[in-house]
């Protein structure tokens, strides 16, 4: 383990681009986590609804992107256990490295372990990772920058260049090993991704001086017996959910959604009422609760990348390019080349702009109507029929996914980081984390109702929804700032 520095040495002080050197380390291990993540979910449909003789478990398709909605949103779940861990127990820097050793354990089994065993083992262990490292690695990246420095949405925007490098490269590689050696080893290169973020993790940890080290909340020694019986009884009622029926396949987005809304509104509560959270952080807390609306509506869109889209772009979509068909999954990666291309720009706008630019709010709102307005452009292609639709209509209208994603989701991680009770920094992070969950669980809810032949009314009708959200989002704007207390 590299040598950990005081936050005030040389190493802390340094910055690049501007922004605090501990940046990089951030960038890195988010960059690997999600090509890991994205290279392995988007084959995961796949995985599960094609034939034995195509290497897949041959469930039903609508089943199979349920899962992997439910699956997403469990990841953002577990981002509260995350929280939990590292502000009672580890703290944020050491939560996240440990995060990506589960995540990476996960992968292996998804290579190694045949049939459902393999997935049920293998994303358990990566939800449970994803969670512990997603929440810590974004709170640890917020206390670099002190309340209202402006260069923080700037920073949280080359953050999220990271995040869509992974996003990027990992569907490329694993489409690739798919149709040329099979699923498994797909799964294996994941694992090995995770492996290198670890690594550069490593290496680089004196970057972040002591941030992240100290546990804001230290557990009691008498308090870990009651929180390991808790966890045990947990497990006896989630297993038992499934034994009797209760939770299957078919309705486990449902259910995740059902559970993720619950466990926000008790953190919501939590917040709100505790001792530890002054009057001035009990409103931000407030200002936080649209936004967290706005985010799922968001997400529950953006997330049918996953689950819709993949099952359109690997019937509906014409993937020949010079007389080489592209793998299906490949549509994973179309939309991440956009935010590669528009993050610094975005970046060096908001840093320029400074106090300047749109409120947060303001920001949600354009964010939420785009995705709405780039989902209806689905409509006019409804029209083509069979697998022709050219690859190059479907890059236009990811181009719409991804300016809606760069107004919102890197401006919700850093106003997340500034809206937080400081007692409440990592878990705040995974409330964020919990819409995210809420809409990635919706978009295979969702999966559900689409079919080829009502694709107008889908489409239509889903992005008309969003819209609609946006605009109430837009109309109580400077409500919600008012509320925010000195947070732009």
């Amino acid at each position: 383990m590299s040598e950990v520095k005081t936050a005030d040495s040389p190493i802390a002080g340094r910055t690049i681009f501007g922004h605090p050197i501990g940046l990089t380390n951030l960038f890195g291990v988010e960059l690997w986590e999600r090509f890991s993540y994205y290279g392995m979910v988007s084959i995961l449909g796949y995985y599960l609804y094609y034939s034995a003789t195509d290497g897949g478990l041959g469930q039903d398709q609508s089943t199979a992107f349920g899962i992997v909605g439910a699956y997403g949103g469990l990841v953002y779940l577990s981002t509260v256990l995350g929280g939990w861990i590292a502000d009672r127990l580890l703290g944020m820097e050491r939560t996240v490295f440990y995060g990506g050793v589960v995540v990476m354990a996960g992968h292996i089994a998804l290579a190694v372990l045949p049939g459902m065993l393999g997935v049920g083992v293998g994303l358990v262990l990566v939800a449970l990772g994803s969670g512990a490292l997603k929440a810590n690695a974004s709170s640890l990246l917020g206390t670099l920058y002190d309340k209202g420095d402006a260069r923080a949405d700037g920073g949280f925007t080359l953050f999220y260049l990271g995040i869509n490098l992974g996003a990027f490269s990992g569907p490329l590689l694993t489409g690739l090993l798919h149709d040329h050696l099979g699923f498994h080893y797909a799964f294996g290169a994941a694992a090995i991704g995770m492996a290198l973020g670890l690594i550069q993790y490593a290496v680089f940890r004196r970057n972040l001086g002591t941030h992240g080290r100290e546990i804001p909340n230290p557990l009691p020694r008498t308090a870990i017996g009651p929180i390991v019986g808790l966890l045990a009884v947990v497990a006896v009622v989630v297993a038992a959910a499934f034994l009797t029926g209760l939770v299957t396949l078919d309705n486990l987005p449902d259910v995740t959604t059902g559970v993720i809304a619950v466990a926000a509104a008790i953190y919501f509560v939590v917040m709100l009422t505790s001792a530890k959270v002054t009057p001035i952080e009990r409103s931000r807390v407030r200002a936080f609760i649209p936004l967290f609306i706005a985010n799922a509506v968001f997400w529950s869109l953006f997330q049918q990348i996953f689950t819709v889209l993949s099952g359109y772009s690997d019937n509906r979509i014409n993937w020949s390019l010079f007389g080489w068909t592209a793998p299906s999954n490949w549509i994973s990666s179309v939309e991440p080349v956009w935010i590669i291309t528009l993050s610094p720009l975005f970046a060096i706008m908001w840093t320029k702009l400074g106090s300047r630019a749109p409120s947060t709010p303001r920001k949600f709102a354009l964010g939420v109507i785009g995705m709405g307005l780039a989902f209806m452009l689905f409509v006019p292609l409804s029209f083509i029929n069979g697998q022709h639709v050219p690859i190059l209509l479907i890059v236009v209208v990811m181009a719409g996914f991804a300016v809606s994603e760069l107004l919102l989701s890197p401006i919700g991680l850093a106003v997340t980081t500034q809206l937080a009770p400081e007692a409440f920094r990592a878990q705040m992070m995974a409330l964020y984390f919990f819409s995210v969950g809420i809409g990635t669980s919706m978009s295979g809810t969702l999966a559900r109702f689409y079919d080829q032949d009502h694709e107008i009314a889908y489409f239509g009708i889903t992005g008309a929804v969003a819209v609609c959200a946006g605009l109430v989002v837009a109309a109580i704007a400077p409500r919600i700032s008012k509320y925010m207390e000195g947070v732009h």
